[in-house]
This record gives C-alpha cells, sequence and structure tokens, in this order.
C-alpha cells in the first residue's frame, strides 16, 4: 500500500524559509509524478509543485515559481519542497501526492502538514 507521510510544516514569520520533505513507501514511483498541493484556509485545494520521479523534471505554479524548488532523494525515497520568501497567502495545510505520468488524476495522497506564515 502506497504511504505519503509530509514532515517540516510549522510557523515561520513572513520572508523565512521552510523545506517540506514527503517519504514515500509502499511501491517503486519509477514513471510516476510526485507533486504538493496546498489548501488555504476556506479555499480549495490547488496546485502548488511537480517532479518526475525518473528525470526530476520540475513544476511550478506560477505563485511560487522563483521561490519555491521541488526536489526528489531518489535513494531516500523522499521529495522534498524547499519554499522562500514565505507570504501570509502562502498559509495552507500542505499535502504531497502521486500519480503515474499518464494518468489525469493523482490517486494517493498524504495527510497533510500545516504551513503558517505570520505577517
Amino acid at each position: 500500500q502506497v504511504q505519503l507521510v509530509e514532515s517540516g510544516g510549522g510557523l515561520v514569520q513572513a520572508g523565512g524559509s521552510l523545506r517540506l520533505s514527503c517519504a514515500a513507501s509502499g511501491r517503486s514511483f519509477v514513471g510516476y509524478i510526485m507533486g504538493w498541493f496546498r489548501q488555504p484556509p476556506g479555499k480549495e485545494r490547488e496546485f502548488v509543485a511537480a517532479i518526475t520521479w525518473g528525470a526530476g523534471l520540475p513544476y511550478y505554479a506560477n505563485s511560487v515559481k522563483g521561490r519555491f524548488t521541488i526536489s526528489r532523494d531518489n535513494a531516500k525515497n523522499t521529495v522534498y519542497l524547499q519554499m522562500n520568501s514565505l507570504r501570509a497567502e502562502d498559509t495552507a495545510v500542505y499535502y504531497c501526492t502521486t500519480r503515474r505520468v499518464e494518468a489525469a488524476e493523482y490517486d494517493f495522497w498524504g495527510q497533510g502538514t500545516q504551513v503558517t506564515v505570520s505577517s
């Protein structure tokens, strides 16, 4: 069974940084995309970033481009989201997720980790 466990969330001042981790287990993730989504208070869940497991190709939402960096460590089966220059509007629950490259929907999700940015 696939398991995705996020960690690294917390409270940070605006302008600060956090690094989120997602430990993935349960199968090989070759041929899969690993993604980060977030759900701000009172809003719908939105895409943040994704990376292909094999080639490590990153994709970003425009709102985080230039501030966030997604990466993966194949040996540790872990995906990271380095978040710099944080803003109050980055406050959200951040979720790790995965899908096959050719799939339309993400099918496994972590439990989420809270990120709160104080202004």
